[in-house]
């Protein structure tokens, strides 16, 4: 069976998620997440529209019961909270907090990487969480080998930035950048811990 990309990329999201929302209080955005309806158990009323799936009596349709399934986690997931989507791409956080290295390795083993805005409309997708969460956010940018000079992780060069005034300001010892509440970037230590913010 083959799902498409836009359900690899859910599939992705929910399982990072996954360990967060198990713990029973999110990190203040609820009281309870509602997980079991996607992994076969029930649905307590009021909390999501009841839409009988399609039956799956044959192959293709469990494919088109999956589809339906993450489609309603993906609803979950946007009303509470814990994705964005701008153009395809989407923006998740499990409201913890990490140093750069360990938020790029947290949002690799989730089958993504962290989150890199490429446009002003990326870039408002990532700060919804910084504002919600109140807190800064480490993006996939880091400094060349020339002080000063950023770019992405794979070395290509900055088609879009947001810079705060004056920034980057560190004269190559601040290798790593964050995002302010405003939206704005600002070059920072790598070592300090930041919201992780991950994209798919």
């Amino acid at each position: 069976m083959m799902l498409s990309p836009q359900l690899h990329k859910i599939l992705a999201v929910a399982f990072f998620l996954l360990p967060f929302c198990a713990q029973g209080k999110p990190a203040g955005l609820l009281s309870r997440f509602p997980f079991k309806p996607f992994f076969g158990g029930g649905l307590d009323e009021g909390q999501i529209p009841d839409f009988t799936p399609p039956a799956a009596t044959e192959n293709g349709d469990i494919i088109h019961q999956l589809e339906y399934r993450i489609s309603r986690l993906e609803g979950v997931l946007l009303l509470n909270k814990m994705i964005t989507e701008f153009r395809g791409k989407i923006f998740a956080t499990n409201g913890k907090r990490a140093d750069f290295d360990a938020t790029v390795e947290k949002c690799r083993e989730a089958g993504g990487s962290i989150a890199t805005p490429r446009n002003p409309g990326e870039n408002d997708a990532i700060l919804y969480f910084v504002k919600y969460f109140n807190t800064y956010a480490y993006l996939g940018i880091k400094q060349s080998l020339i002080p000063g000079k950023f770019q992405l992780l794979n070395g290509t060069p900055l088609s879009y930035t947001n810079w705060y005034s004056n920034e980057p300001s560190g004269q190559g010892e601040e290798e790593c950048v964050e995002m302010y509440t405003d939206g704005t970037w600002n070059d920072k230590r790598c070592n300090n811990n930041r919201l992780i913010v991950c994209q798919f």
